[in-house]
């Protein structure tokens, strides 16, 4: 997560919250594997799709999960842009919004993911 939060940030994007599920989980003596949320965004980017679909704004900031299962493997999730406008009726595959958000998403995820 912190690779995946630091290349958000380079890209000059905003950090709305990092959370760290796992965390919270122990405060209530509770057990959770390593899960952490990341909310983020860039405005200029997600207001467009707001305005054109305004229950967009339910999806955005963007959220990216990191997660680590039984066996000890950490995932980096989340939803596909394309997704997203589907679900809110927009056509994702035509929508240079949207094939620019995902683009920068994979882009993130690569970087983060990438062995250093």
């Amino acid at each position: 997560m912190n690779r995946f939060e630091a290349e958000v940030r380079a890209r000059g994007m905003t950090v709305f919250a990092h959370i760290d599920h796992a965390a919270g989980a122990t405060a209530v003596g509770l057990p959770l594997r390593p899960t952490e949320l990341l909310i983020f965004g860039n405005a200029k980017t997600g207001t467009p799709l707001m305005q054109s679909t305004q229950t967009f704004g339910i999806d955005l900031p963007l959220k990216a999960l990191v997660w680590q299962d039984a066996s000890g493997t950490t995932w980096l999730s989340y939803n596909d842009p394309a997704f997203l406008a589907h679900r809110h009726g927009l056509d994702g595959a035509n929508n240079t919004t949207v094939n620019a958000m995902a683009a920068a998403l994979k882009a993130i995820a690569s970087k983060a993911t990438t062995p250093s």
